[in-house]
């Protein structure tokens, strides 16, 4: 087990493994972005259907979402250095697979890879601040990640609009590989083997549960793949409902594992510890109404109904993004002072208001509108993505700390994608109805009430997650079943 450190430094300037997280961090989600922008092209250049080059986003994300899980227990047991060095290995190979890709199929299965080296650098990063910085710590460095995280974020659409137009896309697959290497060369220089006397015990492959992870990843690549094949089919198609059934029973089936199971991937009792569970769900529903609500739909919004260009469109999109690289550590250091708790329930009300405020006033009117709306959620969700690691990190002790940040990014990043899928099909179903808008303050153009209609719907989801304020409470580490 490792022990707390007292004077590690929670600045990434005088921290070389923190500084080394924070680009990573930066590099995972700024790869996403940028390639978000680029789909168009994409679609001409390798001559495919707009809606078959979704999958470029698609794989990516099932892979990613259902591979954080798996690193986070892998770290819990093996070498942490050797685990992050590995994944930065994974991360370029398939980043160097998109970049030569003759074909939209290599394209497909390059950003699988890549997704499948990228999933290791949140959990491990989190996992990392979980076992290195004691409770009261945490909140500040947690908020130098999300700083990170939205930093790419606001950057990606700016970065990959103009490299796109000036070298074409796979310009950015070779500028992911080129930071990949720099960031290896730094985490073989700097990263410390955090668990190397538990990496070194006998028996440690018996006590990863391999069954469990696969038995999590595959039931959450199916949920993910379910709810975004009901978003393009429908419900009643057969590859829809298909999956959410096999999604249903292999949970049911990890959920077994883990009751009789030796050494089992994660402790039961990590699913029955109220606090962690909250964080989890209130980092979901956050992250489905800000994300896969706010920067899904927002696009859709300026470019289909605006006629914005996907650069104009990132210039509209980054004051937000930016709000949240530059709020996030210092609501992260509040969260530590005041406890996550009030911090949350003040964001999630922005994050309520930024989103309510789209959905009555910003949709249907100038670009400069939208900005508002979008800064003021992201002022909400800057002061949610730190708090609720921060949260969660209270239910872990350090020997599960790998596997506990595991599974809250697998909520994490599901939000994204469901949250994606869900707005998605209300968007869909309200245009077809081609009804007055469900918001009673909304007054602008019916051929936006869609819009308005698809952000009230993400409004309910932060409602939700207000409500599962009341799970957070000081919090009992969960422990392993066995060590």
């Amino acid at each position: 087990m490792n022990r707390f450190s007292d004077t590690a430094s929670a600045s990434p300037l005088t921290n070389p493994l923190l500084l080394v997280m924070v680009l990573a961090a930066f590099t995972s989600v700024l790869n996403n972005s940028m390639v978000n922008v680029a789909i168009p092209t994409i679609s001409t250049g390798l001559n495919v259907s707009p809606s078959l080059s979704g999958w470029v986003i698609t794989a990516f994300s099932i892979v990613f979402a259902t591979g954080v899980a798996l690193y986070g227990r892998v770290s819990d047991s093996y070498s942490f250095r050797l685990t992050f060095l590995s994944a930065l290995v994974i991360f370029g190979i398939g980043s160097l697979t998109c970049a030569l890709a003759p074909s939209f199929g290599w394209l497909v299965a390059g950003r699988a890879v890549q997704a499948a080296g990228a999933a290791a650098i949140p959990s491990l990063a989190f996992g990392s601040v979980a076992r290195l910085f004691a409770p009261g710590k945490r909140g500040v460095v947690f908020g130098t990640l999300s700083s990170a995280i939205g930093l790419g974020a606001a950057t990606g659409p700016l970065i990959g609009g103009l490299g796109v137009s000036a070298f074409g896309w796979r310009v950015l697959f070779y500028g992911t590989l080129t930071v990949i290497c720099l960031l290896f060369v730094a985490a073989w220089r700097f990263l410390p083997d955090l668990n190397a006397e538990r990496a070194r015990q006998p028996h440690r492959f018996a006590r990863l549960d391999l069954p469990g992870g696969l038995l999590l990843a595959l039931g959450a690549a199916a949920l993910l793949f379910g709810v975004t094949a009901a978003n393009h089919s429908g419900l009643a198609a057969p590859q829809a409902w298909g999956a959410l059934l096999l999604a249903a029973a292999l949970i049911a089936l990890f959920v077994c594992r883990i009751r009789t199971a030796r050494h089992p991937f994660a402790p039961p009792a990590l699913f029955g510890n109220r606090q962690f569970l909250s964080a989890a769900a209130i980092a979901l529903l956050s992250q489905a109404a800000f994300i896969g609500g706010g920067l899904f739909l927002t696009p859709l919004l300026l470019i289909n109904q605006l006629g914005l260009s996907a650069f104009e469109t990132g210039l509209v999109v980054a004051p937000g993004a930016i709000a949240v690289a530059l709020l996030a550590p210092t609501i992260g250091r509040l969260s530590d002072k005041f406890g996550p708790r009030p911090v949350l329930g003040i964001s999630l009300t922005w994050l309520l208001c930024g989103l309510l405020f789209m959905s009555s006033f910003a949709v249907g009117a100038a670009p400069w509108m939208v900005t508002i709306a979008l800064v003021i959620a992201s002022i909400g969700y800057a002061g949610v993505t730190s708090p609720a690691a921060n949260a969660a990190s209270k239910a872990l002790s350090p020997e599960i700390a790998g596997v506990g940040f595991g599974i809250y990014q697998l909520f994490f990043f599901m939000g994204a994608g469901s949250g994606a899928a869900v707005f998605g099909s209300v968007l869909t179903a309200r245009q077809q109805q081609a009804a007055p808008a469900l918001n009673p303050l909304y007054e602008g153009a019916a051929a936006t009430a869609a819009f308005s209609d698809a952000f009230l719907v993400a409004c309910t989801a932060v409602l939700m997650a207000m409500v599962l304020l009341v799970g957070l409470g000081r919090g009992v580490a969960a422990t392993p079943a066995s060590t």
